[in-house]
């Protein structure tokens, strides 16, 4: 039989998937192409330098014992990366491994000068006439890595973030985009990584800044006619930390300025991190040149942490504030809070609260009641698992049969469903959505709500389902 690049690296995959943790194996080996074979070299697609990286630090000897069974001795793995230039372009970028001599560069923007040649810095952190320069980093020194536990669900963004923090500009997670839903712990990732570099390198200018308040910044420059002053400002960070992005979203002024900010910072080897309640592919009205940088880092994705995380962040809250409580009862509330991490910190200190308050001893019925007010106040927050069971329900299938691999036409439209009503009513990224919903891709969610919708406009029963749906989900 003759060897294809797909045949080879297919039996690689085997061989891999055998020998790495699951996670691991979904994060970085499912999303590799093969691309091209020759008799002693395989050529395979990944989705940036950063991907490449980190296979080369973590996976090339596996990679290595993998292709050497299937080409031998003298086989050579040759990378293929797909970086995106200014215009949209795709510019492939090669590197092989193992190899000495990495000559490969990536083509960067030129930034705009901006011929500031006023000496003073206008600091738009400080009020006007003090004469303090100092730029506070308006970091919170409680939101560290310490407390910010890990497990499967944040994995990827918090070692990424440590990394960050151990070499900030010199790693190619740059930008670092941190997205995920409400309370999962973005802004306080984002804080830990700049405390963390304060802490290491105190000699840096660290800047955490909400979206929304570096748009009011900038709209302040404008009408004070002072922008260029703005901009010189930001250029002289060197770590710059941006919250919840997406707010730039439509505002096109403040997306020009942190377009050249941002060319500025990353071709001077500055950090940059952000957070975002959705991927970039989600993103809405933010322009392509910026979306594209936010491409050239790492996006990493905080979804809602698993049982396990949930009882080791109830214990790590409990040890902080000095309070004992019985295992049954921290599992209880685990079981029972799954949407995330701050209504579970909420959960367990209305419990405490209750318990020194009315002076009433914890026990699993108090636990009961306080668990049964935050599930009812905050069940506007639906769940793709819960997504899942109602449309099941509805379909009379079970969720198992939602999520399988067949083709047949009420089982996909009820599959499509589940995923159209898991965009809009959660703020799930669409590979999220799809890989919780039967382990498909962005793209298939993207084809799913697009065909919903026209089959809503088009077939009479179709649009009933989703009509009674939606009132099923709203209640």
């Amino acid at each position: 039989m003759n060897k294809t690049a797909q045949s080879v690296w297919n039996n690689c995959l085997e061989f891999i998937k055998d020998n790495i943790q699951p996670q691991a194996y979904k994060t970085w080996f499912e999303p590799i192409v093969a691309v091209k074979l020759t008799e002693t070299a395989l050529s395979i697609q990944v989705p940036s330098k950063f991907f490449y990286e980190w296979l080369e630090e973590h996976y090339v000897k596996i990679l290595k014992v993998a292709l050497t069974k299937e080409l031998g001795e003298t086989a050579k793995l040759v990378y293929i990366i797909k970086m995106e230039n200014t215009y949209g372009n795709k510019q492939p970028f090669t590197e092989k491994i193992p190899s000495s001599n990495r000559t490969a560069v990536k083509a960067q923007d030129v930034d705009i000068p901006l011929n500031n040649k006023n000496p003073e810095l206008k600091n738009p952190f400080i009020i006007p006439g003090i004469r303090n320069v100092k730029i506070e980093s308006q970091l919170n020194p409680n939101y560290n890595f310490e407390n910010f536990l890990e497990g499967d669900s944040n994995r990827l963004a918090r070692n990424a973030g440590i990394a960050v923090a151990n070499k900030p500009g010199g790693t190619s997670f740059n930008p670092l985009l941190i997205f995920g839903g409400v309370g999962l712990g973005k802004t306080h990732l984002a804080h830990a990584i700049g405390v963390d570099i304060k802490d290491k390198y105190p000699e840096k200018t660290v800047l955490y800044i909400s979206a929304e308040k570096f748009t009011q910044q900038y709209i302040d420059s404008v009408k004070k006619n002072n922008r260029n002053d703005f901009i010189h400002f930001y250029q002289i960070i060197d770590v710059l930390i941006i919250d919840d992005v997406q707010f730039l979203s439509g505002k096109s002024g403040t997306q020009d300025v942190f377009f050249h900010i941002f060319n500025h910072l990353h071709q001077n080897g500055k950090q940059v991190i952000l957070t975002s309640d959705k991927a970039p592919v989600d993103m809405q009205d933010i322009e392509q040149r910026l979306l594209s940088r936010f491409k050239w880092g790492l996006s990493a994705e905080l979804q809602n942490p698993d049982f396990e995380t949930r009882v080791s962040i109830l214990k790590n809250k409990l040890y902080r504030d000095g309070v004992e409580m019985p295992e049954d009862i921290i599992d209880y509330v685990a079981k029972n809070i799954k949407t995330n991490v701050r209504e579970l910190e909420g959960a367990i200190i209305s419990l405490i609260a209750q318990s020194s308050f009315n002076k009433k001893e914890i026990t699993i019925n108090l636990a009961k009641d306080i668990v049964e007010k935050f599930v009812k106040n905050t069940k506007r927050e639906v769940s793709i698992d819960y997504i899942q069971k109602v449309v099941s329900d509805y379909f009379q299938m079970d969720v198992d049969t939602l999520q399988s691999k067949t083709r047949k036409r009420h089982i996909v439209q009820a599959r499509q469903l589940a995923m159209f009503f898991a965009k809009k009513f959660t703020k799930a990224s669409l590979a999220s959505i799809g890989s919780q919903i039967g382990k498909r891709d962005h793209a298939t969610v993207l084809h799913a709500c697009k065909t919903v919708d026209n089959l809503s406009s088009t077939d009479k029963q179709f649009r009933k389902y989703v009509e009674d749906l939606t009132k099923k989900l709203s209640l």
